[in-house]
């Protein structure tokens, strides 16, 4: 007797010689094309300023456009080191046709985004790619150029609360750093983080835990909730007030109004965006105190108006530390972290572009 089945069987002879092309892989109606296509835009841009990076002999690097990508992609996939990136450009089609890499094509080493890192820093690539971002939804005519809203966030830093040790120390008492901390008195003024010195001890608000971090603030425009400009400071009570003021320094803004929440509502702030021809419709803080913010700004339609469009920016918060991996960075440094702000910034704006043009 014979038993016969359709049960299917693997072919166990692999193709020697296949024919396959990457662009068939990703489907036509995938949301990356669109980032693809506006990022590579952008990206011929800036051809000059990458030729100036480079030494005209040597052995050839990998291009910084590449690396750019590469950023970008794990921005937007929420990979979180470069290391387990490199691992996932060896079997993911979709990574390697973003890069314009080809099947055949061996994948970088992880250690070329540090040896390249310093480059990219000296000629404020990553600060480049984030303008040029910016300017291209200007041209689409997403950008407003009246109405704008700032707020600040805090990034913990990759390092611990172990590595926080008096200034004056001069080596730790363990290797592994374990002390008792119970009953002293630890401040940025007194202590310093040996992992990283750039990192602060700060904590939210009351009630809350202390944690080393930087502060990363953002300028956004009302429109459509794009990103203008972001930077990344020290932690410190000034540094929203100091940096909103800086940002709106570059961008040169000499009218239109200025957004934020309640902890921008200082005399001083207030005071510094009038002289330089700004509204300020920043949130009243009443809270056993008299707000800076007068009738004069209150009395306007403009101002709820403004104080709901702001809560936009939030998004961008919550999405560049979220998906973006930025709520701690996986760098040491200001510098550093500014880089990865910049670059995660860029997916952000790059995504939401790509939302609104057809």
């Amino acid at each position: 007797m014979i038993c016969r089945t359709m049960r299917g069987r693997s072919n166990p002879q692999v193709s020697v010689v296949c024919l396959f092309n990457l662009e068939d892989a990703i489907p036509k109606a995938h949301p990356i094309r669109k980032v693809k296509r506006l990022a590579d835009e952008v990206l011929c841009g800036l051809g000059d300023v990458f030729t100036k990076m480079y030494a005209d002999t040597g052995r050839p690097s990998i291009p910084p456009e590449r690396l750019l990508l590469a950023s970008v992609l794990m921005a937007l996939y929420s990979v979180r080191s470069e290391r387990m990136f490199c691992e996932r450009l060896r079997y993911d089609l979709l990574f390697r046709w973003f890069l314009d890499m080809g099947l055949d094509e061996e994948p970088f080493d992880p250690t070329s985004f540090g040896k390249n890192r310093e480059r990219l820093i000296e000629h404020d690539v990553a600060k480049q790619f984030f303008a040029a971002v910016v300017e291209r939804a200007r041209a689409e005519g997403l950008v407003s150029s009246e109405h704008f809203s700032v707020d600040g966030t805090l990034i913990e830093a990759w390092a611990s609360l172990k590595s926080f040790r008096p200034k004056d120390e001069r080596a730790a008492k363990d290797n592994n750093g374990w002390a008792d901390f119970r009953g002293r008195k630890r401040s940025n003024d007194t202590h310093a983080s040996t992992t990283d010195p750039d990192a602060r001890l700060w904590r939210k608000g009351k009630g809350r835990e202390a944690k080393l971090c930087f502060m990363g603030h953002s300028l956004m425009e009302n429109r459509n909730g794009l990103l203008v400009d972001v930077c990344v400071t020290l932690a410190t009570g000034h540094a929203e007030r100091e940096a909103a003021l800086q940002m709106v320094d570059a961008l040169e803004l000499r009218h239109g109004t200025l957004g934020a929440d309640r902890g921008y509502d200082s005399a001083d702030f207030i005071d510094a965006c009038r002289c330089r021809g700004i509204t300020p419709h920043v949130a009243q803080n009443t809270n056993k105190r008299r707000s800076a913010v007068d009738g004069r700004t209150t009395r306007w339609g403009g101002y709820a108006i403004s104080l709901i469009k702001r809560r936009l920016i939030e998004q961008g918060f919550g999405w560049v530390k979220s998906v973006g991996g930025l709520r701690r960075s996986r760098l040491r440094g200001v510098a550093k972290t500014q880089l990865l702000v910049y670059v995660a910034g860029a997916a952000y704006n790059l995504l939401r572009v790509a939302r609104l043009v057809q």
